[in-house]
């Protein structure tokens, strides 16, 4: 839950992320780590063929380095081989570093959710990605 915490205004909690990982049959979860240690993590949901991204978040102290863009480029795999064949995702209108590195994979912004974050009225960008 540290990762969590530190990445997110407003973070899962512990009963929520357990259950998601335990019990959501349409929840795929990687994780990375450095010597035993999980440094990061991503999720997705499988909804009707198409994959939409709910997280990827890397502790801060190992940002910088490549992970997020591998725990995305897993998901992308992993959803290949589910036979998504689509990828949506939400990220904050401020979220400069994320939304590039989803335009580096090859998403783009679609729409805008107008004040879908709750700690700031921050809208959300809508992002996706076709022909996976």
């Amino acid at each position: 839950m540290v990762i969590e915490n530190l990445s997110f205004a407003i973070p899962w909690s512990r009963q929520s992320f357990i259950e998601e990982i335990t019990k959501n049959k349409f929840a795929i979860y990687l994780s990375a780590s450095l010597n035993n240690v999980i440094v990061g993590y991503a999720g997705m949901w499988n909804v009707c063929g198409e994959g939409h991204i709910t997280n990827i978040a890397v502790h801060p102290e190992f940002r910088g380095n490549g992970i997020g863009s591998l725990l995305l480029e897993g998901l992308i795999e992993e959803a290949r081989k589910a036979g998504i064949t689509r990828l949506t995702l939400e990220v904050r209108k401020s979220n400069i570093i994320a939304q590039n590195l989803y335009e580096k994979y090859g998403f783009i912004t679609c729409g805008i959710r107008k004040s879908y974050y709750a700690d700031n009225n921050e809208d959300a960008l809508i992002m996706w990605k076709d022909s996976i």
